[in-house]
């Protein structure tokens, strides 16, 4: 089953990676959700919530402060301006 590698960083740390089956987050033009085998995309992140589901069924939410996503591969990458 395809999965997701996922990295959320902000300038100071590397705040979450792992392997992941879902990601969702809010961009500039709306809310999005992330899957295996997503199109690729690159999106500019809104104030908002980031969730990431990851493979061993837990799911961890971080508050992100401006910043953007890529999608690519199934490596999805997130730099947060700040993140709480």
């Amino acid at each position: 089953m395809a999965q997701l590698r996922v990295e959320l960083v902000s300038p100071e740390k590397r705040v979450w990676s792992g392997d992941a089956s879902m990601v969702s987050a809010r961009t500039l033009e709306g809310d999005i959700g992330i899957l295996p085998n997503h199109a690729p995309l690159f999106g500019v992140l809104a104030d908002g919530m980031v969730r990431i589901k990851a493979t061993d069924g837990s799911e961890t939410t971080f508050n992100v402060h401006g910043g953007f996503i890529s999608v690519a591969n199934n490596r999805v990458s997130i730099l947060g301006e700040s993140t709480d």
